[in-house]
């Protein structure tokens, strides 16, 4: 499984906003990574590198925050939903193959709701350096199989 290792919070969002910079309409990524993992310090880079330059906080209690960039950001927290059937309430499919890119913190909550093709984002903080973070990429399609690639080759880890 492909791994980046960032050391800080700015390398974190860093490795977000280039992975931000690369993505379309229709993208779908799903954050996943115990409590301080640094989801949204990820997904605030995700931001940035779609041009979106306001604040972006975690939607935890709002369930999804919607930002205006290069793409439309719909950005998801399902940690508070009682079910994946909580999701149709939120109108979860027009945002997943709507015109923007979704990105959904907790994700392993919904999968059974996730489109079958998409990138899924392991953040994990090891028990021996607690300032770092390990990001493992695994994509689902071809399309996220290239862009995990290009991901790997910019943070110059080969594999």
């Amino acid at each position: 499984m492909p791994l980046i290792i960032t050391t800080s919070p700015a390398e974190t969002e860093a490795v977000g906003k280039s992975l931000g910079k690369l993505l379309i309409a229709g993208d779908v990524l799903c954050l996943n990574g115990g409590l301080g993992a640094g989801k949204t310090c990820f997904a605030r880079g995700v931001a940035r590198g779609l041009g979106i330059e306001e604040p972006v906080t975690s939607p935890t209690f709002t369930l999804i925050n919607e930002y205006i960039g290069r793409e439309p950001f719909y950005h998801f927290d399902v940690y508070r939903l009682g079910g994946p059937e909580e999701m149709n309430d939120l109108g979860y499919e027009e945002y997943f193959y709507g015109q923007g890119v979704a990105l959904v913190e907790w994700g392993e909550l919904v999968n059974e709701l996730l489109p079958p093709e998409r990138l899924d984002i392991w953040l994990s903080v090891p028990e021996e350096h607690i300032e770092h973070r390990e990001i493992r990429l695994v994509p689902y399609g071809e399309r996220y199989c290239s862009l995990a690639e290009e991901m790997l080759n910019s943070a110059g880890t080969g594999n």
